[in-house]
């Protein structure tokens, strides 16, 4: 389905960035508009394409919501890691509206936009017809989803809804008033939203989901909580029948996890055909090509914080997401590190943010727990073919007990399911402190983090290797060069 998938975007590799200067015409012509809801869905294409580069270095969403977080920093180590500061501002909320993440995320999410209203705008003329209102209602929910990235990485943005009459300089507008027409657009488009879809593709799970999350960081966004609404659509989600806990809980990523009953919506990845996620090649040490027979040789860069790491009870199972201790090549011999003279044992303590040259080799090259809940499967490329699930089921399970317990109710038998899942015992009685705690251990490396600790009000603490920042640091800036090409954003 991956290949398929592929084959189907080189027919629209060329509008994948947006020329505002190109011809465009009011219509589709009636020679090219589609004649089934088969050939109306290739018109989503382009902008489902857009996906692909919120994970690695394409669109930074994935790396500005882990490294902010308390959960992955990528530490110095001598020179390799500094690039110019980039990944520690993250971590030490140091960042401004020149930093890479922050100008990448800001293109990545509107030519996802842009993608939308394109496909919109051409498909309006049909809008009556059923293969086209299927199509739209999919395209305004990913519209949706791009804009639910913005205000919430960004806050007040320009809002636009069209493409061939979009202003040329449009002025910001209030994210509460975003949020309310995105929630406008979903409930509008779940109608003629399938219920059953490939786990990348728009479906009533994915919409009903992106709802709850909407509902769930209201008061985030809108000063009004939404509990109550937040939690009606996690149980829309749940009353689907359609998803299910995998029985393991490091199942839905697999390589070949494209099926899974437990991932709602999904990015694709395909190791040779649908590049751009390389989370194996940061986060593992420069021998462990030798571990997983890669042809070629990983970077040693990021890692799980120790007190990430330091979350997980002995025996829970989610702890084998995660590369420790002595390490070894596939023919079980230990994996050496000439530049540290000893044997390659992964230790989770990391001794600094920084480690120059007054650190030893073994704490510059060793330190950190590697990231592994993403199958690293033998042989693997330096892409890998896994599928990044961006909402799923356990998530879900998760964001039903939280409004529970925000609503005065108990929200136990939700979270024990995930808990007994991992091998542990079942809690009575948890609390909003404890529900934070137990996301941050089914949810790490997942792109959530940063969003769950704002809600829950602890995103500016102090943590390893980071001070107290301000409220400001809640979202990010507009990049210097878009208030450059119009003085209205930095109004």
């Amino acid at each position: 389905m991956k290949k398929i998938l592929f084959f189907i975007s080189l027919l629209f590799l060329g509008v994948s960035c947006v020329n505002l200067q190109e011809e465009v015409f009011d219509r589709i012509p009636e020679s090219e508009f589609p004649e089934n809801e088969g050939q109306a869905a290739l018109r989503v294409v382009p902008t489902y394409r857009e996906l692909t580069d919120l994970i690695d270095d394409a669109g930074w969403w994935f790396w500005a919501q882990e490294a902010s977080s308390d959960e992955l920093v990528f530490p110095t180590r001598l020179t390799d890691w500094e690039d110019g500061g980039k990944w520690r501002v993250l971590h030490t909320h140091t960042w401004d509206n020149n930093t890479e993440a922050v100008n990448r995320m800001w293109s990545n999410f509107y030519d996802g936009v842009f993608e939308a209203n394109k496909a919109i705008d051409e498909l309006a003329p049909y809008a009556d017809d059923p293969a086209a209102k299927v199509t739209i209602s999919k395209l305004k929910a990913l519209r949706a989803f791009y804009y639910y990235l913005l205000i919430d990485n960004y806050g007040d943005v320009p809002f636009v809804t069209a493409f061939f009459d979009a202003p040329a300089q449009p002025e910001k507008e209030d994210r509460a008033v975003i949020y309310a027409a995105l929630v406008q657009d979903l409930e509008d488009a779940l109608p003629y939203l399938p219920a059953s879809a490939n786990n990348f593709a728009v479906s009533k799970g994915m919409a009903f989901t992106l709802l709850a999350k909407l509902h769930l960081n209201a008061e985030v966004y809108t000063g009004t909580a939404r509990w109550a609404e937040a939690e009606a659509y996690c149980d829309s989600v749940i009353q689907l029948n359609r998803y299910r806990l995998e029985s393991d809980p490091l199942g839905p990523f697999v390589t070949a996890n494209e099926n899974s009953p437990e991932n709602i919506f999904t990015i694709p990845f395909d190791e040779l055909n649908v590049k751009g996620f390389r989370l194996h090649m940061r986060t593992l040490h420069y021998q462990h090509n030798l571990t997983y027979d890669m042809p070629v040789g990983p970077w040693n860069g990021c890692a799980a914080t120790e007190d990430q790491y330091n979350l997980y009870e002995a025996d829970d199972l989610r702890k084998a997401g995660f590369i420790v201790g002595p390490q070894f090549a596939s023919n079980g011999q230990p994996l050496y590190d000439e530049t540290a003279d000893t044997e390659v044992v992964i230790d989770p303590h990391i001794a600094a943010l920084v480690m120059d040259a007054s650190y030893s080799y073994a704490e510059i090259r060793l330190s950190g727990a590697r990231i592994g809940k993403f199958e690293i499967k033998k042989g693997a490329m330096e892409n890998l073919s896994n599928d990044f699930p961006f909402f799923r089921y356990a998530d879900v399970l998760l964001m039903k007990a939280e409004t529970l317990i925000r609503q005065g109710g108990n929200g136990d038998d939700y979270v024990n399911d995930i808990r007994e899942r991992a091998g542990l015992n079942k809690w009575n009685g948890v609390t909003l402190s404890m529900l934070l705690e137990e996301r941050g251990r089914e949810m790490f490396c997942e792109g959530h983090r940063r969003q769950d600790l704002i809600r829950f009000g602890k995103f500016n603490d102090a943590r390893w290797e980071k001070p107290v920042s301000g409220p400001e640091r809640k979202t990010f800036p507009i990049p210097q060069w878009a208030i450059d090409a119009n003085p209205k954003l930095g109004e």
